[in-house]
């Protein structure tokens, strides 16, 4: 989670929403690392967390990422977390919770839901307090 606050930070400090994201292989190496870029990119797919699957994909030479955990400052949305259904990865690590968006446990539960044809293990709150303050100061100071 610390490697993935340090990407998210990187995206508060280019002026992107400060989510960062992080793929870890099955044997606990990092495949990828991303932050949020939709305003650089003028893509509103460039979340930190497909921008990462994409990297980690194309590292592997495979679109299924089985065995790996996405790591994730902000509970992902229901594109980010639909995405992570897609290439199959195991398990989602979030630090803070999202009210408003989050589709993992806040509002939806795609991650879990079993009408899908995969599911995911969660884990949240890892650092939430840390993960939090970042986005709480960059709404803050844009207010």
């Amino acid at each position: 989670m610390r490697i993935a606050l340090r990407e998210a930070a990187r995206a508060a400090a280019s002026g992107e929403v400060p989510v960062g994201a992080v793929i870890v292989g099955p044997s606990g190496d990092i495949l990828s690392r991303a932050h949020n870029r939709p305003v650089a990119e003028n893509d509103p797919t460039a979340h930190a967390e497909i921008l990462a699957l994409r990297k980690a994909a194309k590292k592997i030479g495979n679109y299924r990422l089985e065995g790996c955990r996405l790591v994730v400052t902000n509970e992902p949305c229901p594109m980010c977390a639909g995405a992570a259904v897609h290439a199959r990865v195991a398990e989602i690590i979030y630090g803070a919770d999202d009210p408003k968006t989050g589709a993992v446990r806040s509002l939806y539960r795609i991650a879990s839901d079993p009408r899908l044809n995969h599911r995911m293990y969660v884990i949240s709150g890892v650092l939430a307090e840390e993960c939090s303050a970042l986005l709480t100061e960059f709404f803050r100071s844009r207010r």
